[in-house]
């Protein structure tokens, strides 16, 4: 094997199963692994062209006459709030937020567990243990991060949470690509439904990225006629990538 060849991906598709999104639909995906070896400019260029992270794996959608999944990326500098993400920024404004190293805690877990249990009971997480969730934080051979979103420590909200830090209200797990960010994971407090804080981290993320002068904040797949994908058409203007690249909408 050339060194070439050891350098470029193997890719594979998966078998029929039923999607997820749309009723009465097969998926399939095509991926390849991620490994250290794999030269950082090529997993780059695949992140940016339309595949998606899962740990060490990049995939897409496969499906035989299907291309409802679009990937979907936000144009930083464009981007104007409207006055409902004016409003959703100014109820978090006592939010604070800090960029860490991606590694998993039991305090993430037990706010992912909630989520899930929450909004995602009969989803593919569904059964995900504490080795799973370290998994997906922390099994990744690319630059990735957390952002934890918590409550001031002397916020009268603020019950049980340690001496030092207030309690976690959201986290979102994120990638840093070579022209943006790209959200692979977030998950919040869903007693908390007022705050609208799955709004209030794509907006947030969005101001993060126009501070690192970074042009996109990546979304990852919209699908039309799902419901649980509208949400992504409200971060305008944004661009979606096609048969012939990456146009604006």
């Amino acid at each position: 094997m050339t060194e070439q060849q050891k350098h470029f991906p193997e890719f594979y598709v998966t078998a029929p199963q039923p999607c997820p999104y749309l009723p009465n639909r097969l998926e399939r995906k095509l991926f390849t692994h991620l490994s250290p070896d794999k030269p950082s400019q090529l997993v780059d260029n695949l992140l940016r062209g339309g595949f998606r992270r899962s740990q060490n794996i990049a995939y897409m959608p496969y499906c035989e006459g299907c291309h409802a999944c679009v990937s979907v990326r936000v144009v930083v500098d464009s981007f104007s709030a409207t006055r409902t993400m004016r409003r959703i920024t100014q109820r978090n404004r006592h939010l604070t937020v800090a960029r860490v190293p991606a590694r998993a805690t039991s305090e993430q877990f037990g706010l992912f567990r909630d989520y899930i249990d929450s909004r995602h009971f009969d989803g593919g997480m569904a059964d995900m243990s504490a080795l799973d969730y370290a998994m997906m934080v922390e099994d990744s051979s690319i630059d990735s991060f957390l952002s934890e979103y918590r409550l001031p420590v002397a916020d009268p909200l603020d019950g049980g949470s340690d001496a030092s830090r207030g309690r976690l209200k959201a986290v979102a797990l994120c990638d840093r690509l070579s022209d943006g960010i790209s959200m692979v994971y977030s998950f919040y407090d869903t007693a908390s439904v007022a705050e609208s804080l799955g709004t209030y981290m794509i907006t947030e993320h969005i101001e993060y990225a126009r501070r690192l002068g970074l042009p996109y904040l990546y979304l990852g797949y919209w699908i039309e006629g799902s419901r649980k994908m509208a949400y992504k058409t409200k971060f305008t203007p944004q661009e979606h990538l096609t048969s012939s690249g990456w146009k604006r909408v």
